[in-house]
């Protein structure tokens, strides 16, 4: 009995001392090691996958990658030219015809929208190379561009190094040249066979004489000799780009990864390659965030020695629930990306729409105040440089982060030293009963942005859930909540006054660690505006509502709008101003470009415009080839947007004939794809007329790219303007081979 009892005993001491010691360790926030990524074990329980969770932290590259925050994508090459979005391999060099090119002119346009590196496209899908590449003829050094001798990645590197940022490089893995043309080496089922990386030339050697040797075949010879080249000879590259879109295959080509993975880390030892490991995209090219974005990763196989990796385009992708299936955690970022343009290349200055500032800056916040990067798309013209509303949009977003995020409100304030130092490497380890910080200051401020981040070097990502509470009439008044924070989120609020706050981590994964809390005023400015038109004719201008739920600024985010402002509109196509029509109930009967431009006081916000094209009222769908449910042929012509056309999938062509109730002559027509899905956006298509309404005769093929990326309103302009009352649209190719055709809304343009 007494040896039980002893035994029982020391059982007992054995689980205290346990406990105590796990307690213990907790306090210091550490567990267990701090790892890039984490095996799940058969023997994890629930428990012990969030407590390895909570210790995945980035790599050094990761955090520096991060704190870049806002940097630059250019789009530049053959498309720009040729006005496609997605080049085909067969366009002659000469294409190219850039006369001049003023690649200081992009960086002092980055620098002042507050960037910190670019990442351009030395090659796209058409295979087309912007460096002397020793490897290829199809590029720069076959163009008119300095008589073959130009070096568009050469310039822009100088001109990095002369405004401080940082270099990135996109090297498509597909290349459609070397598909079609008859030497190609994608694909050409070439034996793998060990090869020395790089090839050596007669009469280029390389200042490098770093050789590789790897078990490859012809195109992946070819892709690494290349990334020799740029990682190399144009001074350091911090990113390593690697885009998944594939136009066109052949010969079962596969791409070896892992060899080009070694050949990066040992080149460039300080970068980050995108699509990968290090990197991921964050679904979507139209600069929509996740409300939480975790980079606490569940994978199924161990991602340092993946070959492929698939895009992750859920909205939950690291809550307790994902993570518990999985066999590794691992820490990978994501960026958000988008253009500032209508696409990704340069088309023109009159029908391709630029981003306002009130929209550049809204994503700002939303992205990298959402423990992402912003990863923002600039196409150069085709005179090398970038357009001047372009640049008027990155100053003004630039003036607009320096107004509103130098200066630190709690500056002076009093509380716990490690998050009000301003220094990321100090910490505040919140225990496990009372998680929360609360700062005073000497006098009453206001203020509508907050900033925290997490020690996330050191302690991961922790918090899931957490409120943000102001002092006021001697109680505590909460302003904002949240979900999990990371390397920063950005909190906006209404505007509060009051000399105390408080931070609640209300869930959180073992002890949160508080490195940064600042607090910051955003002088709110008048709302960016939305034109619309309704089946009948009329007009409206109001506030804008945002495609993919962002909340425009000028929009108090408790739901109420400043009633201060009023409404100004155009219709000669200037800019309104203070003098302009005021607008008060909607405009009827206007078919042509309507501009506005909301005023609050002497303060005027970003100009909204909209041309609308022939007025829809008497139009009737005379017939089409099906339709599915309630998403009827009608909806394609309703002035709605939110409803659609979707044919059956039947195998057969897909069509929608319209009577537009009287013969008009038409410059061109704008497609506006549905959003609900990606099923049936219409890449390729046929625009035929009648006289009839019953026979049809072929007017002009059309082509939009990108669709399921970017499903915005595209237009085609027609070689020659037709007379017709009659008009048929008809899909050749759907986006993503889908097999059914859905049209939100058309319209047609005199």
């Amino acid at each position: 009995m007494k040896n039980t009892v002893r035994t029982l005993h020391l059982v007992c001491l054995n689980l205290t001392l346990l406990i105590l010691s796990s307690c213990a360790q907790e306090q210091k926030g550490t567990l267990l090691e701090v790892k890039n990524t984490y095996e799940v074990l058969d023997s994890d329980t629930k428990d012990s996958i969030i407590v390895k969770a909570a210790h995945v932290v980035p790599t050094k590259n990761q955090y520096n990658a991060l704190k870049n925050e806002f940097i630059a994508f250019i789009h530049f090459g053959p498309n720009t030219f040729t006005r496609m979005e997605w080049g085909n391999g067969f366009e002659d060099p000469k294409i190219f015809d850039l006369k001049n090119l003023d690649t200081d002119q992009w960086c002092k346009a980055m620098k002042n929208a507050n960037m910190k590196m670019v990442i351009i496209t030395v090659k796209h899908h058409d295979g087309f190379v912007l460096w002397q590449s020793r490897y290829t003829k199809h590029g720069i050094m076959s163009s008119p561009f300095k008589d073959g001798k130009g070096d568009v990645l050469k310039e822009l590197s100088a001109s990095c190094q002369k405004y401080g940022l940082k270099l990135g490089v996109y090297l498509s893995p597909a290349d459609l040249y070397q598909i079609e043309n008859k030497e190609g080496l994608y694909g050409n089922l070439s034996k793998y066979t060990d090869r020395v990386i790089p090839r050596p030339l007669e009469g280029r050697p390389f200042k490098n004489k770093k050789t590789f040797t790897f078990n490859v075949d012809d195109y992946n010879e070819y892709f690494l000799n290349q990334l020799f080249e740029l990682l190399t000879e144009y001074g350091p590259i911090h990113e390593v780009w690697f885009d998944g879109a594939h136009p066109k295959r052949k010969g079962g080509q596969k791409y070896n990864y892992l060899a080009w993975k070694e050949l990066i880390s040992t080149l460039a030892p300080e970068a980050v390659i995108f699509g990968k490991q290090d990197i991921r995209w964050c679904g979507n090219e139209a600069g929509a965030t996740r409300d939480t974005e975790w980079n606490i990763i569940p994978y199924k196989t161990n991602p340092h020695e993946m070959n492929r990796f698939a895009d992750i385009m859920e909205q939950d992708i690291g809550s307790r629930k994902k993570l518990i299936d999985a066999k590794y955690l691992h820490y990978q970022q994501a960026e958000t990306n988008t253009s500032i343009r209508e696409g990704w290349f340069y088309r023109d200055d009159t029908h391709q729409k630029v981003r306002s500032a009130d929209d550049v800056f809204d994503m700002y916040e939303r992205s990298v105040g959402g423990n992402t990067t912003f990863l923002l798309n600039i196409p150069p013209n085709r005179e090398g440089k970038f357009s001047p509303e372009d640049v008027q949009v990155l100053n003004e977003v630039g003036q607009r982060i320096n107004n509103t995020y130098t200066t630190n409100l709690f500056a002076d304030a009093s509380g716990s030293k490690n998050v009000l130092d301003g220094n990321t490497n100090t910490y505040l380890l919140l225990g496990s009963d009372k998680k929360e910080v609360i700062i005073e200051t000497k006098a009453p401020i206001t203020i509508n942005r907050l900033i925290i981040q997490e020690a996330i070097t050191t302690h991961s990502e922790r918090i899931e859930k957490h409120a943000v509470d102001a002092w006021i009439n001697n109680t505590w008044k909460e302003v904002v909540a949240a979900t999990n924070v990371g390397y920063k989120r950005i909190l906006r609020f209404p505007e509060t006054t009051s000399n105390k706050f408080r931070i609640r981590v209300l869930d959180s994964r073992l002890s949160p660690a508080i490195s940064n809390i600042t607090a910051h005023y955003y002088k709110t400015r008048p709302p960016q505006l939305s034109i619309s038109r309704n089946i009948e004719g009329v007009i409206n201008i109001e506030p804008k509502k945002h495609d993919f739920g962002w909340k425009p600024h000028g929009e108090d985010v408790s739901g109420n709008l400043n009633s201060d402002y009023e409404i100004r509109y155009t219709t000669d196509g200037s800019i309104p101003n203070k003098t302009s029509k005021l607008f008060k109930v909607g405009i009827k009967g206007l078919s042509t470009e309507i501009k506005a431009i909301a005023i609050d006081k002497d303060q005027m916000g970003s100009a909204a415009s909209k041309t609308f094209g022939i007025l829809k009222r008497d139009w009737n769908v005379l017939n089409t080839d099906s339709h599915q449910n309630k998403n009827e042929e009608n909806h394609a012509i309703d002035e709605n947007p939110n409803t659609y056309w979707q044919s059956k999938a039947n195998g057969k062509i897909h069509y929608i004939n319209i009577d537009l109730g009287k013969a008009y002559t038409i410059k061109e027509f704008a497609y506006t794809p549905q959003t609900q899905h990606a099923n049936g956006m219409i890449e390729k298509g046929i625009v035929k007329v009648s006289s009839n309404g019953k026979t049809w005769k072929k007017w002009e093929d059309f082509e939009f790219g990108n669709l399921i990326n970017d499903p915005t309103t595209r237009k085609h302009t027609f070689q020659t303007p037709v007379t017709t009352q009659y008009i048929r649209i008809e899909s050749k190719v759907i986006a993503g081979n889908k097999q059914t055709a859905s049209i939100a809304e058309l319209d047609f343009f005199e």
